[in-house]
């Protein structure tokens, strides 16, 4: 049988250098602003797919919107980590047009470390309060350096802690943050009850601090898993903040630190929790008085919107006639 022949271009490859300068962070945070605000439901996004592998598992994130449709595809091998290899190794794949062919395909990792922060910066400036913050940092990996790189960009620091297991890796990053002009050091996890704002980035299956010792204007974010049997916070933090996550239904079914803590009764049910999208359209607030928490997973639209955007500015740049809206 022979293949049937198209003149349709090959998929453009949408480098890591190729992200960072199409979509700066700042830019980031806007067009998943934008993508909510435009009245995109995450309730009815595409579910993560888990295979597990020889080596970790292998992910699937898939999502469309308007005429694009793409989907990230991840590998996680643990065993890497010995080998000062990258953990997380992914590509996106994207497609669009009237005949949804394949457009672009783009860094995946360079892509999951520009989205996830820009998420969590999205709901740091709908839930803190003016001013400049004291941030605290739990983890040393990628995600803890992307994250404060991202929130010097987007909010005034006062000073940056970080909390690591490895006290050289926490030294490392706590001085790669001195480097961009923060004021920054290695804390224990007592910093909790000085932070304004306190971001866990760590795969943890136990909780990282006492919740009972976080400020009641604190905000605390926890990006570091997708798994049932892992969390980060506590039932005592759970107890007393009000809560958002990105969706009802995604939360419930991956976000380890909202499914232990509905099982514990310390969140009382799906009632108890604001999702993002309410807190952006304006369609809900959140409770003074309290800490407020945001428990991400991450999901597919973010990546979607990310990739479509990167894709749009180079295309553009190149005079690509397939563009599509």
């Amino acid at each position: 049988m022979n293949p049937q022949s198209s003149s349709f271009p090959a998929p453009v490859f949408i480098s890591s250098c190729d992200i960072q300068r199409a979509v700066p962070f700042p830019d980031a945070v806007k067009l998943l602003e934008s993508f909510l605000l435009a009245g995109f439901d995450p309730e009815r996004d595409g579910l993560r797919s888990t295979l597990k592998t020889g080596r970790g598992l292998f992910l699937q994130m898939p999502s469309t919107s308007g005429n694009y449709t793409g989907t990230k595809l991840l590998t996680i091998s643990p065993e890497n980590a010995s080998s000062n290899l990258p953990v997380i190794q992914g590509l996106y794949a994207l497609f669009g047009g009237p005949d949804q062919r394949p457009l672009a395909v783009l860094d995946g990792t360079a892509l999951t470390n520009l989205r996830t922060p820009a998420v969590s910066a999205l709901g740091a400036l709908r839930l803190t309060s003016p001013g400049p913050k004291n941030l605290l940092i739990f983890g040393t990996g990628p995600q803890a350096w992307e994250h404060v790189k991202a929130f010097s960009t987007v909010l005034t620091l006062n000073r940056v802690g970080i909390v690591g297991r490895n006290p050289g890796a926490a030294k490392s990053l706590s001085a790669r943050a001195a480097g961009l002009g923060l004021k920054s050091k290695v804390c224990s996890t007592d910093e909790v009850a000085n932070a304004d704002l306190i971001i866990c980035c760590t795969g943890s299956a136990e909780p990282l601090f006492d919740g009972s010792q976080v400020k009641d204007t604190a905000v605390v974010i926890a990006i570091g898993s997708h798994e049932p049997a892992r969390r980060e916070l506590d039932d005592a933090l759970m107890a007393h903040a009000s809560i958002c996550v990105e969706s009802l239904r995604t939360s419930q079914l991956e976000a380890g630190d909202i499914i232990q803590a509905m099982e514990s009764g310390a969140i009382e049910g799906p009632d108890c929790l604001i999702t993002l999208a309410d807190i952006v359209s304006g369609h809900k607030r959140i409770q003074h008085g309290r800490p407020a928490v945001l428990k991400t997973t991450g999901m597919p639209w973010q990546d979607l919107a990310i990739a479509t955007a990167a894709y749009e500015a180079i295309a553009s740049k190149v005079g690509d006639s397939v563009l599509v809206s």
